[in-house]
């Protein structure tokens, strides 16, 4: 059996959640990790799913799936949260689908739903180009051009210089941990913790 680093994390993880010796956003970043060990084919459709707990196909997924995932791992049902804020204040949400109502099998899926709900009921942090202020267990939203967004977690492992957090994303290529924090343009930066 392969050994990898993210294999190595995700247990020595189980044994600190265990002993209770890791921060939340510690454990976040963790869980994020282990994701990279499943393979997923990038795919954004529009999946009729479970309420709540409901997920995509589990060899399938897209960049927002992975932060739905990871928080998923420390309890936190992402698709629940983002559905009950949508049902109490949807006049709060983008309006970029022409939805008249939430549709708990995708509202939690897109990028700009999530950077409401965190900026609603996480911390938004400040956005820089010092990568001294991101930690593990951030939240980065990026713009890749136009209208098209992307978010990815801060995780607990450096870039070969040393000089920045390594991201775990899906931006095609399935749930992959990469040197790409100021890869694009950044517009949110947030932390949450229910």
């Amino acid at each position: 059996m392969k050994t990898t680093l993210a294999g190595i994390l995700l247990f020595i993880w189980t044994i600190t959640i265990a002993a209770g010796q890791t921060s939340f956003y510690a454990k976040l970043s963790i869980a994020a990790i282990g994701l990279t060990n499943q393979k997923v084919k990038y795919d954004p459709g529009y999946f009729k799913m479970d309420y709540p707990n409901g997920d995509v196909p589990v060899d399938k997924g897209a960049c927002t799936d992975v932060v739905i995932r990871a928080y998923r791992k420390l309890g936190i049902d992402l698709q629940k949260e983002v559905h009950e804020d949508m049902l109490s204040d949807f006049g709060r949400y983008p309006k970029n689908w022409g939805l008249a109502q939430p549709d708990k099998n995708i509202d939690h899926r897109r990028v700009p739903n999530l950077m409401t709900f965190f900026t609603r009921h996480g911390t938004v942090l400040k956005i820089t180009s010092n990568p001294e202020i991101y930690s593990p267990g951030d939240i980065v939203c990026w713009n890749l051009g136009g209208a098209v967004t992307h978010i990815g977690i801060v995780v607990d492992k450096k870039s070969p210089d040393g000089k920045r957090y390594l991201m775990v994303h899906n931006i095609g290529a399935g749930q992959v941990m990469e040197d790409c924090l100021f890869s694009f343009k950044i517009i949110g930066h947030y932390q949450y913790e229910k």
